[in-house]
């Protein structure tokens, strides 16, 4: 893939959440069927065990369902990965459900991009899916994630 244009996902497709540098990322359940089209470049994978392989570049993070990432320090380092690919790649975050860790790990990046840490669960919530960030340690996980690493 080259350019910009090739490596970027439809902004209309589900499950994309704009930030506002102008960089798209894909949120998505893994409980759910691949959606149609593009498929990532690089993938974020944020659940309790390995998932299966994939034909994309990716990276899992121990993270069970409604906790938080098992190494916190590794979480950043991925997730600010995962922020600056997505200035030129197609970037997918997922979990199981689609929610609460995906929307976690969108508000971290959505930090990352500017939104101001109190602000970016309600942005994630507003730009990708109202029900994002289940657990109110997943909110506070997202509020004090600018002061890490």
């Amino acid at each position: 893939m080259t350019g910009a244009a090739a490596s970027s996902w439809e902004p209309s497709a589900p499950g994309i959440l704009a930030l506002p540098s102008g960089r798209l990322l894909r949120g998505r359940g893994l409980r759910h069927p691949l959606p149609e089209g593009d498929v990532p470049g690089f993938g974020v994978y944020l659940l309790g065990k390995e998932p299966a392989p994939l034909p994309w570049e990716h990276v899992w993070l121990r993270w069970p369902d409604f906790r938080l990432p098992r190494d916190r320090a590794r979480a950043g380092d991925v997730l600010r990965d995962a922020w600056s690919r997505a200035e030129g790649e197609r970037v997918e975050v997922a979990c199981g459900g689609g929610r609460g860790r995906t929307g976690t790990a969108l508000a971290c990046i959505a930090v990352l991009d500017g939104v101001p840490a109190a602000e970016a669960v309600a942005y994630v919530r507003a730009g990708y899916d109202r029900r994002a960030v289940e657990t109110p340690w997943q909110r506070r996980y997202v509020e004090r994630f600018a002061g890490r690493g």
